[in-house]
């Protein structure tokens, strides 16, 4: 919640001290927080997805109102309008995103378990092509500057960077750890990137290709999700130790932190409502407002699902998209391979929350 504002004792000495004390109440009420008038997010929908194998990101398609929702080994598609499942992209093998370059009409899926990157017709939905990256890529962006897709390889350390124009890799990045979550500032010529075992941010310079700065992201831990700001030049980090941070994305300056869930994963920024969200695996987002480029504040905890550890932000609506299930118990095994418990079959869906 917002800070809960003072009145200004007033002197009562003659005219000077009358009008300082109208000043300060001016003042007050100049600065009172947009916080205080943020919107309570609640549950509007649930949009049943038909399949029981993983997931992981959601992207959305503001213009085209389409939701994409990774889903094992394809990519579900939803219109964000209708609130109903208009398609399918298939043979996408351990799937984790999906940049969208919208206005040249692609989609592309970084599939883990095949070290490639597909290349989607985003009208008729069919792969174009697929394009080797290195090992296990898992988060992608697409940075429309340069018109150019940064697939981030988990586990060899790199990002492969690809035209989106022609689907030739135009780059090979090492990178000092294993990359999560990214975000690009084309007016910056930048993409940052969270270094998830080295607890850094990376800023590549979109020109060279290279890595511009690395920043220490304390007293954040472990960062996954990523989100940007960038009017005002601020990235926000979901941490593993129960932390979102506000970091300078011109200086690597950590300027503010609120606490969050257990289970962070996804992060999303609304430029319009001045909101960041954290989304976690716990069942809650916590919603914060940027007061000012040096002061977050935390104005709602909204109960989601467990499970429901992904997001997306459609930005003409601010509604939220969370994928989850309802989870198998905890003394159930786990799927090969995964940390995390397995979903009860027939229970996936996507949760929508508006304000």
């Amino acid at each position: 919640m917002a800070a809960q504002k003072q009145a200004s004792p007033s002197s009562g000495h003659g005219r000077g001290s009358s009008g300082l004390t109208l000043a300060a109440a001016i003042l007050l009420a100049s600065q009172a927080s947009a916080a205080d008038q943020a919107p309570a997010y609640h549950l509007v929908k649930e949009i049943p997805i038909a399949g029981d194998t993983g997931w992981d990101y959601l992207s959305v398609d503001a213009e085209a109102r389409r939701l994409y929702v990774t889903h094992g080994t394809h990519i579900v598609v939803v219109d964000m309008d209708s609130d109903t499942v208009v398609g399918d992209i298939a043979d996408t093998p351990g799937v984790h995103g999906f940049a969208i370059a919208h206005e040249l009409g692609k989609g592309f899926s970084s599939n883990g378990a095949e070290s490639k990157v597909s290349i989607v017709d985003l009208k008729t939905l069919a792969t174009l092509t697929k394009v080797a990256t290195g090992e296990g890529p898992d988060a992608i962006v697409y940075e429309p500057r340069r018109e150019e897709v940064y697939a981030y390889d988990g586990k060899a350390h790199a990002a492969t960077i690809i035209s989106a124009t022609s689907g030739q890799v135009v780059a090979t990045l090492p990178l000092p750890g294993k990359p999560e979550f990214s975000a690009a500032d084309p007016k910056a010529g930048r993409v940052f990137v969270n270094i998830e075992d080295k607890d850094e941010v990376v800023a590549i310079d979109t020109r060279t290709h290279q890595i511009a700065d690395t920043w220490p992201i304390a007293p954040g831990e472990s960062a996954s999700g990523m989100a940007i700001d960038t009017e005002h030049h601020r990235l926000f980090l979901g941490c593993e130790n129960h932390l979102m941070l506000m970091m300078d994305s011109t200086t690597g300056k950590v300027v503010s932190s609120v606490p969050i869930d257990t289970g962070v994963d996804a992060n999303a920024f609304d430029a319009q409502t001045q909101l960041a969200f954290s989304s976690t695996g716990a069942g809650t987002v916590t919603i914060a407002h940027e007061d000012s480029p040096s002061k977050l504040t935390v104005v709602q905890t909204l109960k989601t699902q467990a499970s429901a550890r992904t997001m997306a932000l459609d930005p003409t609506t601010h509604r939220i998209y969370l994928s989850a299930a309802t989870l198998q118990p905890d003394t159930a095994p786990r799927p090969a391979g995964s940390h995390r418990r397995a979903g009860v079959p027939g229970t996936f869906k996507v949760l929508v929350y508006a304000p």
